[in-house]
């Protein structure tokens, strides 16, 4: 295991993750992303999915539309006792382009920041017995 291991996933956005007006998605779908990046981050070390504790920072920095697919990136920056500190971003790597057609989508070189955050997750010491090796 690498001494600071990071998980990637990336998906499209669709309607039904839509929650405004215009097709906007909420930014707590980012934050649900996280959650998933950070479960396997614990169950990669751990062996065990963990617990989020709490997020000690999140910053929104650009809208996310139904159809765009996101890269949720997440890393675990320092392990403790039971204490698993990460960093997390979301990118949008892709849009969808209504303006060229109904089924057009756009390449996006480089990927836009869309979200950023910080957080500790849990995995009591009972639950440890360490992941892939």
């Amino acid at each position: 295991m690498s001494p600071n291991p990071s998980v990637t996933l990336r998906l499209r956005m669709s309607s039904h993750d839509a929650h405004y007006g215009g097709n906007l998605v909420d930014g707590a779908r980012m934050l649900g992303l996280f959650g998933d990046v950070a479960t396997e981050l614990l169950i990669r070390l751990d062996g065990d999915e963990g617990l989020f504790r709490a997020y000690d920072s999140v910053e929104f920095l650009a809208p996310v539309y139904a159809g765009d697919y996101i890269e949720a990136y997440g890393e675990i920056t320092t392990v403790g006792n039971s204490s698993r500190k990460m960093t997390f971003e979301a990118r949008k790597v892709i849009r969808a382009a209504p303006e060229i057609n109904n089924s057009a989508a756009v390449v996006i070189s480089p990927p836009i920041v869309v979200c950023r955050a910080t957080g500790t997750c849990v995995t009591p010491k009972d639950k440890q017995r360490g992941g892939a090796r």
